[in-house]
């Protein structure tokens, strides 16, 4: 039996691995917004799992592959895991608004990953492979933010999508290196939760789009 499990466990990608905690990350921050909004357990767990699975969802769709949770159940049982989590300790997580923070800067940089190397291996372009680990990364917050009835937080002044850029172009960069993957993502991984540290503690911004001035 105790074989059988290191079977299973060797068998598991690296990214494998990254792409399931980036998901109970992001489904963290769906259900803690869906309980914002008082939806009830059933509202909470389909939040989650759309901003856990719509970037991902989205960029299959692009790369003209079956989207990733289709292909095995266990984002759904990483949702309801959260949701699960969120329920039992909300009592506690309530009072630790930085852990929610940390989750989702972290579960960006694990999408990013994600979604670069899967657009590595199909053999696109370095520019693609930086869009497509940013859209991986952002476009489930995006979804999240519409279907509560807000700003999407790209669209504001809050830097959000500009470090998964930036980690994008780190992980394409450090290809060049011949540096193992496992290195190469947690080298991306770092540099976009720090910059989204930076970003907040220093309050930074993108400057605002004005519009124009009438007659």
């Amino acid at each position: 039996m105790i074989d059988y499990i290191f079977d299973i466990i060797r068998q598991i990608r690296f990214v494998e691995i990254i792409e399931f905690i980036g998901t109970f990350a992001f489904a963290i921050s769906g259900v803690r917004g869906a309980a914002t909004k008082k939806c009830d357990w059933f509202g909470a767990f389909v939040l989650g799992f759309v901003t856990a699975v719509g970037g991902g969802t989205f960029r299959d769709l692009l790369l003209g592959v079956t989207p990733f949770w289709m292909m095995n159940s266990i984002y759904v049982w990483c949702t309801l895991s959260s949701l699960l989590f969120y329920i039992f300790l909300r009592e506690h997580l309530n009072h630790l608004n930085r852990f929610f923070f940390w989750s989702d800067s972290i579960g960006l940089g694990l999408f990013v990953v994600v979604g670069a190397e899967k657009a590595m291996i199909l053999g696109y372009d370095s520019w693609v492979i930086v869009t497509m680990g940013t859209i991986t990364a952002v476009l489930g917050g995006v979804i999240r933010d519409i279907l509560l009835n807000k700003v999407p937080l790209i669209f504001k002044r809050e830097i959000y999508a500009s470090p998964c850029i930036v980690g994008g172009i780190f992980f394409v960069t450090l290809q060049f290196f011949n540096l193992n993957l496992p290195l190469i993502s947690a080298i991306t991984i770092g540099i976009v939760t720090f910059l989204r540290y930076v970003a907040v503690k220093w309050d930074l911004q993108i400057p605002k789009l004005k519009s124009e001035k009438s007659n």
